[in-house]
C-alpha cells in the first residue's frame, strides 16, 4: 500500500530501507559462508561449459573503482559482492570460473539466455555491416520487427515507437494519453513501479523510488493484492475503489489508468481476478486510455506472451522493454493508428530508438522464442517450479506467500504468518546463503521480504530441483 512521506525522518527511513533492500553489507545481516557449498553445488545439472580464463582486474579493484567513480545510489547485492564474467544460457560464472544457476536474469531481461547464439550472431553480423544509419534513413531491421511486433497483439495495436528503455517507453505512453485525452490525470496503481523520470516516478507507487519533486495529476489505486490487500482476493472490490478514486479525486475524466498485470519491483504482486476486467469498463466511462506495462512481465516470461492476455482485456497501449533485447538496450510502446496521430501534432524523435543493432537484437529474439518454445517452457517448467515452492511453504513456517505465473514468481518471507511480518533480515540471510550453494535470486517488495524468481526461459525441471533443493537447505539452516 501507497505510503505518504511527509517528514524529512521518514524519508530517512524510507531511504534506509531501500539501501537495506539491495545491501548485505551491513554486520547484522552479514551471512557466514555455506562450509560445505562445493560438494552442494556438485549437484547443480550438468552443463557442458566450461568459460575462458578470465584475466581482468580482481572484485576488490573493480570495487574500489566503482566506489570511487559511480553513484553512490548504486550498492551491490551479497555481503561479498559478485563479479561476473561470463554467461551461458541459464548460468553465469564468476574470475574463478564458479558456476550460478541465474534465477534472476538481469532484473527478467535475459529471456532467451546469456549469449544465446540465436541472438548474438545476427547483431555480430549486423555491427559488422552497420551500426547506427539513424531512423531517418531506411532500414529493414527496424521495419521488420515493428511487423513482428504487431503480430503478437491483439486488435489495432499494430503502430510501433521505440525507445531505449522502460522509462522512456512508459514516460511516451502517459505523455500519448494525455494528449489524444485531453486530460492530465493518470491513475497507476499502489505498489506499482513504472520508471524514475517525470511522470513515471508520479505514477510509481512506492516511496521508495519518489524524490523530492514536484508529481502533480496522478492518483494511486488500492492495490488488488490477494495477499496483504485489504479487500484479498476480490478484485471487484479493489475495482470499486477505483470507481470511486476517479469519481472523487478527479475531475470525472481520466488521460489514463497504467499497471502491471503482475507488479515486478513491487514483489511479483499478480493483481486480484476479475479487477483489470472490471477496471478496465470503469476507465473507459471516465474517458482514459488502458495502459498496460509489460516491461518485466512480457516477451513469454508469464507463459503467456503478454501479462495482460491472462485477464480477458486488450490495453489501448502497451509498453515494453528489459526481456525484447535480451540485454541489449530497447524498449517500445505499441498503440492503435488513431492514438498513435497525436504525435504527428509536433515533433516526436528519439535518436538511439530504433537502432539497427538493437532492433536486430529484439527480432532475434522473438524467433529464439518461437523456435525453441519458450513460452511453452515457461509455463511448463513455471507451474512445476511453483508446486515444488509451494510444498515448500508447507515445510518452512517463514514462507508466507508464493505467488505468479510461469517464470515470474514471487517468494514472501514473513517472520509471523498470521500478522503477515516482513522477515526482512532473514531474506538477505537466505539470499547470502543461496548464493554460496550457486544459486542467484532476486529480491523485491516494498519491505525488501520477497524473492523474485524471474530466471531466463530456459530454464529446466532439474534447474528447478536445485533452486528448491539450495532454499530448503538455506532456510534449514537459519
Amino acid at each position: 500500500m501507497q505510503r505518504l512521506v511527509a517528514k524529512r525522518s521518514v524519508q530517512n527511513i524510507s531511504v534506509s530501507l531501500w539501501r537495506r533492500c539491495l545491501s548485505t553489507t551491513s554486520q547484522a545481516t552479514a551471512a557466514a559462508p555455506v562450509k560445505d557449498s562445493d560438494e552442494f553445488q556438485a549437484r547443480l545439472p550438468p552443463f557442458d561449459y566450461t568459460p575462458p580464463p578470465y584475466s581482468g582486474p580482481s572484485p576488490d579493484v573493480i570495487l574500489a573503482k566503482r566506489k570511487e567513480f559511480l553513484s553512490p545510489s548504486m550498492p551491490c547485492l551479497y555481503r561479498k559482492p559478485l563479479n561476473i564474467v561470463d554467461g551461458k544460457m541459464q548460468y553465469l560464472f564468476d574470475e574463478s570460473g564458479r558456476r550460478y544457476l541465474d534465477a534472476f536474469a538481469g532484473i527478467a531481461v535475459v529471456n532467451c539466455g546469456h549469449c544465446h547464439p540465436g541472438v548474438v550472431e545476427p547483431v555480430i553480423e549486423q555491427i559488422k555491416r552497420l551500426q547506427h544509419p539513424t531512423v531517418l534513413y531506411l532500414n529493414h531491421a527496424i521495419a521488420e520487427l515493428s511487423e513482428a511486433l504487431a503480430s503478437k497483439l491483439p486488435g489495432d495495436l499494430n503502430v510501433v515507437f521505440f525507445t531505449n528503455s522502460g522509462t522512456e517507453a512508459n514516460e511516451l505512453a502517459l505523455m500519448m494519453a494525455k494528449l489524444y485525452t485531453g486530460c492530465q490525470d493518470i491513475v497507476s496503481v499502489r505498489n506499482g513501479y513504472h520508471g524514475n523520470a517525470a511522470a513515471t516516478m508520479g505514477a510509481t507507487a512506492q516511496s521508495l523510488w519518489k524524490f523530492n519533486v514536484v508529481q502533480t495529476a496522478v492518483h494511486h489505486a488500492v492495490n488488488a493484492d490477494p495477499y496483504r490487500g485489504v479487500f484479498g482476493s476480490d478484485g471487484e472490490k479493489y475495482a470499486k475503489d477505483l470507481q470511486d478514486l476517479i469519481q472523487y479525486g478527479t475531475t470525472g475524466h481520466i488521460a489514463g489508468f497504467i499497471f502491471e498485470a503482475i507488479q515486478g519491483v513491487g514483489g511479483i504482486v499478480e493483481l486480484a481476478p476479475g479487477y483489470l476486467s472490471a477496471a478496465y469498463d470503469t476507465v473507459k466511462k471516465a474517458g482514459g486510455l488502458f495502459i498496460a506495462d509489460e516491461v518485466q512481465s512480457g516477451f513469454a516470461r508469464t507463459g503467456n506472451f503478454w501479462g495482460f492476455e491472462a485477464h480477458n482485456v486488450v490495453p489501448d497501449i502497451v509498453t515494453m522493454a528489459k526481456g525484447i533485447g535480451n540485454g541489449f538496450p530497447l524498449g517500445a510502446v505499441v498503440t492503435t493508428p488513431e492514438i498513435a496521430g497525436v504525435l504527428t501534432r509536433r515533433s516526436y524523435f528519439n535518436t538511439f530508438g530504433g537502432n539497427a543493432v538493437s532492433t536486430t537484437a529484439g527480432l532475434a529474439v522473438l524467433k529464439v522464442i518461437e523456435k525453441e518454445k519458450l513460452q511453452e517452457n515457461a509455463a511448463m517448467v513455471g507451474s512445476y517450479l511453483k508446486d515444488k515452492l509451494v510444498q515448500l511453504q508447507e515445510k518452512h513456517e517463514i514462507i508466507g506467500d508464493v505467488r505468479g505465473r510461469g517464470l515470474m514468481l514471487g517468494v514472501e518471507l514473513v517472520s509471523d504468518r498470521k500478522l503477515k511480518t516482513p522477515a526482512a533480515a532473514e531474506t538477505l540471510h537466505i539470499m547470502d546463503q543461496m548464493k554460496e550453494l550457486g544459486v542467484l535470486v532476486g529480491k523485491g517488495g516494498y519491505f525488501g521480504n520477497v524473492f523474485r524468481i524471474t530466471p531466463p526461459l530456459c530454464f529446466t525441471k532439474d534447474d528447478a530441483d536445485y533452486l528448491v533443493e539450495a532454499m530448503d537447505y538455506s532456510m534449514s539452516k537459519m
